[in-house]
């Protein structure tokens, strides 16, 4: 993945308060298949603060690699907030990082139902370590499959600059 000229900026923010805070970062990636991770490591020098990712694109993925419990995902089905929760906790314990992120969704051009329509993206953040604090948001992208994962890394990336700038972000506020 090349990193956009939209998203250069961002990143750059987010490598600067990564470095001074001292801070590490792990990704837990289902419908971006690895993107975020591609995203921080098109940037030298990266090893520094991004520690990996676990792309977990199956259910059974899920569950061996994240932790996440079999039950939540008969509930609620992998794009769902329950599901990103526990996937970011899995993929900070994993990975022993101070800062994670997780996306699930549905990228299209099908899988989509009128309950979870093509573009439906939940991503939850985490701060403080496996047992830190975590906030999640559902996202409805437009356009092709391409298009909703380029907004997923966009919108993955501008939440853990959130973190790190202020407070928790709100459920359902825009994150630009």
């Amino acid at each position: 993945m090349i990193v956009r000229s939209s998203l250069t900026s961002k990143l750059n923010q987010l490598v600067t308060r990564l470095l001074e805070s001292g801070l590490t970062v792990a990704t837990a990636e289902s419908c971006t298949g690895g993107g975020i991770g591609a995203a921080f490591t098109d940037l030298a020098g990266s090893s520094a603060w991004f520690a990996g990712g676990i792309i977990s694109y199956s259910n059974a993925a899920k569950e061996q690699l994240l932790g996440v419990r079999s039950q939540t995902l008969l509930d609620h089905g992998a794009v769902s907030e329950e599901v990103v929760q526990q996937m970011v906790v899995g993929a900070s314990r994993q990975l022993n990082t101070d800062m994670a992120v997780a996306v699930s969704g549905v990228a299209g051009p099908e899988g989509g139902s009128e309950e979870k329509p093509v573009g439906t993206v939940w991503i939850a953040w985490l701060k403080g370590g496996p047992d830190g604090a975590t906030t999640s948001r559902c996202f409805h992208f437009d356009g092709d499959r391409s298009a909703v994962r380029e907004a997923t890394v966009n919108a993955a990336v501008a939440g853990l600059l959130g973190l790190l700038e202020g407070p928790v972000i709100e459920q359902n506020k825009p994150l630009n």
